[in-house]
């Protein structure tokens, strides 16, 4: 049992126990953007701290680790079969298009290339399999069955996001160009990407005749108990023909969601997280509950919002299975048409971009 309570306290160290925001009259580091701060990255001026205690930290990693829970039961239709994912991903000659890989992972094509956004695939989200986050929801598709990937974005390096054995079946087995922000690519060097950008907020690459686009979030980096905050987090714009997809990345809400609002033009496609949030003291600084997904897609002005980020594996405290009543009814009281400007896909669902 002891042993088991130090594990719970180092994970909570690995989670970035005590990461807060600095007061908002510090300059960023040697005249750089004030994101850069003088011990790595931060976020936005304005943006929700992180709370709790350690021992508030240390007794939600005792609570994953000690309890032995049964995974969740899927409701019928939460994960598509692999040959109706397949159907819908054998026709490149098809209209551009979205698909939900569960969790935060997408595949998107777009422009006649097919791009990955943070492709958790496997097993585990730990450094520690088998202790850990377990997918209690499979993988739609077989990663050797999927089409061959062009480019890969990764948001951030947390293990739900960077899956190392996924990316490094990918690198071997297609050669994509490789995007992220500004750390992150150290995570997987050597691997054999044909190209690797690594983009600050706001800087944009125009990748294999896409144009892709770092954007601020509002949460935390951490992979090691040695590397707090010294890679940066982001959401993408991904653009082609005048079409826009967005996703925001892990985020909390804040202020620098008003500021994107009027700097961009509001995407066609924005992918919100609507999992992750409770206990709310401790979530508040880097995941938004469903209704604040809501309102981040409202005031960018988004034309369609599609919620990930849940439904896949268990990571916090809400049910598994509550984030998505609470984003349809957040999104009807916005006024937005839910499955037609709200979507909750099944995980390995196609959805048209037009």
């Amino acid at each position: 049992m002891r042993r088991r309570r130090l594990l719970a306290g180092a994970l909570a160290l690995l989670a970035g126990v005590g990461c807060v925001n600095p007061p908002a009259e510090e300059p960023g580091s040697g005249g750089r953007p004030w994101h850069h701060g003088p011990d790595g990255f931060r976020n936005p001026p304005g943006s929700p701290e992180r709370g709790g205690s350690f021992a508030d930290w240390a007794d939600f990693f005792w609570r994953r680790l000690g309890r032995r829970v049964p995974p969740p039961v899927l409701p019928p239709g939460h994960v598509r079969p692999e040959h109706e994912v397949l159907a819908a991903l054998d026709h490149p000659e098809r209209p551009d298009g979205l698909t939900w890989l569960g969790h935060a992972g997408f595949l998107l094509r777009l422009g006649g290339r097919t791009v990955l956004i943070d492709p958790f695939l496997s097993d585990y989200a730990s450094p520690l399999p088998p202790l850990g986050p377990r997918r209690f929801a499979p993988s739609p598709v077989r990663l050797d069955r999927l089409p061959a990937v062009d480019l890969v974005l990764l948001t951030h390096n947390h293990y739900d996001h960077l899956d190392r054995p996924t990316l490094e079946a990918l690198a071997e087995r297609d050669r994509p160009v490789f995007v992220t922000t500004l750390g992150v690519s150290g995570y997987v060097r050597g691997l054999p990407w044909r190209a690797v950008h690594e983009l600050d907020w706001h800087e944009r690459a125009e990748v294999l005749g896409l144009e892709i686009t770092a954007l601020p979030a509002i949460h935390f980096s951490k992979r090691t108990l040695f590397d707090r905050n010294r890679s940066l987090w982001c959401g993408f714009r991904i653009a082609h023909g005048g079409r826009v997809v967005q996703t925001a990345g892990d985020t909390a809400l804040g202020p620098v969601f008003a500021e994107l609002a009027r700097r961009y033009p509001p995407p066609d496609l924005l992918l919100v997280p609507i999992g992750a949030y409770e206990p709310r003291e401790l979530m508040k600084g880097s995941h938004c509950t469903p209704e604040e997904a809501v309102a981040i897609g409202t005031t960018l002005g988004a034309r369609r919002l599609v919620a990930m980020h849940w439904g896949t594996i268990v990571l916090t405290d809400e049910p598994p299975f509550e984030p998505p009543g609470r984003f349809r009814a957040a999104a009807r009281a916005a006024g937005l048409e839910v499955d037609r400007r709200a979507l909750v896909p099944a995980i390995g669902e196609t959805m048209p971009l037009a």
